[in-house]
């Protein structure tokens, strides 16, 4: 149940600075992080020490807390502990696995040990049912491929992703993506 709580209290924290003033989604490494709640993560930060202090292995509300939490501490984007929280998706892999812990570890690990070892495992949830119609795989693809100077298949990726996508104002950010590779890859 702290665990729970603390997830709550941490990501509700960020919802102020999720939405732009167009009604845009902002990606959390473009969000203004003087727009968090500092009193929702504190208080978030105090419900994963509970739980913790219970002992016994993290559930999967713990696990996923703790990674909100290593966000919620860095000051800015550049200095989240991405290897930490690779380490804690690999964990809540094994505790509670489905195809979007893999699609969010593909991130992390990205992020930790470089785009090439996240397409990897990307690439091995391509063929998962649940995630066919899920936007979000061809956007983390597309978001690996950019990183990788593979513009045009990123190009690609993205917009994929705003064709799967029912939310208006995520598509327009994704077709935006989507134009600006393809612009740079000629």
């Amino acid at each position: 149940m702290h665990g729970l709580v603390a997830l709550m209290e941490i990501q509700a924290s960020r919802a102020r600075a999720r939405i732009g003033p167009s009604g845009e989604p902002v990606p959390l490494a473009e969000q203004d992080r003087g727009r968090w709640d500092r009193l929702l993560i504190h208080r978030g930060f105090a419900s994963l020490l509970r739980a913790r202090a219970l002992g016994g292995p993290p559930g999967p509300y713990v696990l996923q807390a703790a990674i909100a939490a290593c966000h919620a501490r860095a000051a800015t984007a550049e200095d989240t502990d991405w290897k930490q929280i690779a380490g804690l998706y690999e964990l809540l892999a094994r505790t509670a696995p489905s195809p979007v812990v893999e699609l969010n570890r593909a991130v992390a690990v990205g992020m930790a040990f470089g785009p090439e070892r996240g397409l990897a495992i990307i690439d091995a949830l391509a063929g998962e049912p649940a995630l066919r119609n899920y936007h979000l795989l061809p956007s983390v693809r597309g978001d690996l491929l950019a990183r990788l100077g593979r513009t045009a298949e990123a190009a690609a990726e993205f917009a994929r992703a705003a064709a799967l996508t029912r939310n208006a104002p995520e598509r327009r950010l994704l077709r935006r993506r989507a134009d600006e590779l393809a612009a740079r890859s000629g």
